[in-house]
């Protein structure tokens, strides 16, 4: 009896404590899922808001690539068109350049022609009035071997204009100063001279406006200033032409402009024709107030030879249309060594 009692006492006690384990355990899984639930919709709204910041940011990066794509494009093709302009540029620079040099080659042919003959077609076409026949004397009748062959010496006044640029001071100075002395030689007297540069800039600045006085110092003192004379110079003539023909031109007056030069870098020969055109004007014998004459020097033949060949183009139809002449040098062995 009292065995039987235990036992089931025993039963009870064990029975008891594991529903209470049992619902302690539904307890806190309950607890769980309520803590769960309660924290996770701010958790979502908070994803939410983080991922629409996100999208936003990613949409305004877009717009900004898709408008530098854009004006990118805008110079990829402004950029074509600017090379498909240079590229024609070039073709007809290549064109005008191949007609340089059969220009300048038939060019070349004529002013050998013309200094063999010395000159004497041109000389013959010029008329000398009593006083310039008085000037030049008995020394009118040049030698042979005359160091100007082809350059008429037919006037009062003379006007030198020298290129004094880099090429010409580097290349050809001896040369020019003995060329100048040449011509000098073949004026045993003029009424007046004057020597400038090629941008009108006066070898003697205080004489701009008068003439130089001819006398045996005089001559010396230019070609002693001349060595080491070399104010800028942008190797184009229509500068230095213009000055002395506004300046000297007078009625009247006999005047030969000579210009000593190797290469023409201006931007157009048919501006500098037109612009000496209107201002060596013809009168009504068709004679122009001054004329122009003109001497080539050579260049380096390593030089490039573009601006040399237009100088010969320019200073051959300007000499031409100036009643005057225009001679090309070729003497390899003035190069400085």
């Amino acid at each position: 009896m009292r065995s039987s009692r235990l036992g089931r006492r025993d039963v009870e006690v064990f029975s008891l404590s594991f529903l209470d384990a049992i619902c302690c355990g539904f307890g806190a899984v309950i607890l769980l899922l309520v803590l769960t639930e309660v924290g996770e919709p701010t958790v979502i709204e908070k994803s939410r808001v983080d991922l629409q910041g996100q999208l936003l940011k990613l949409q305004e990066e877009l717009n900004d690539i898709k408008g530098t794509s854009e004006v990118l494009n805008r110079e990829l093709k402004a950029r074509r068109i600017q090379l498909s302009d240079e590229q024609q540029k070039i073709a007809r620079l290549r064109g005008d350049l191949s007609a340089l040099r059969g220009k300048y080659e038939s060019s070349r042919k004529e002013a050998e022609v013309q200094n063999a003959v010395e000159g004497q077609l041109v000389s013959a076409q010029q008329e000398l009035t009593d006083e310039m026949k008085r000037l030049l004397g008995a020394q009118y009748r040049r030698k042979e071997d005359s160091p100007i062959g082809g350059l008429p010496v037919d006037s009062e006044y003379v006007i030198f204009i020298i290129d004094t640029s880099g090429s010409m001071a580097n290349y050809a100075w001896p040369l020019m100063q003995k060329k100048l002395q040449e011509v000098l030689d073949a004026y045993p007297t003029v009424k007046g001279w004057q020597v400038m540069n090629d941008e009108g800039t006066y070898l003697f600045p205080s004489y701009r406006g008068r003439w130089l006085p001819d006398t045996p110092m005089q001559r010396k003192l230019v070609l002693e200033r001349m060595r080491d004379w070399f104010p800028f110079s942008n190797s184009s003539p229509v500068e230095g032409i213009v000055e002395a023909i506004r300046t000297y031109y007078a009625t009247g007056l006999k005047i030969s402009l000579y210009y000593f030069g190797d290469e023409f870098t201006g931007s157009s020969i048919d501006s500098v024709m037109r612009t000496v055109d209107m201002l060596n004007r013809e009168d009504k014998s068709g004679q122009r107030r001054v004329r122009i004459h003109a001497l080539g020097f050579p260049v380096r033949p390593d030089a490039p030879q573009v601006t040399s060949i237009r100088y010969a183009m320019l200073m051959r139809v300007l000499c031409e249309r100036n009643g005057g002449t225009f001679v090309g040098l070729n003497e390899p062995g003035s190069y400085p060594r």
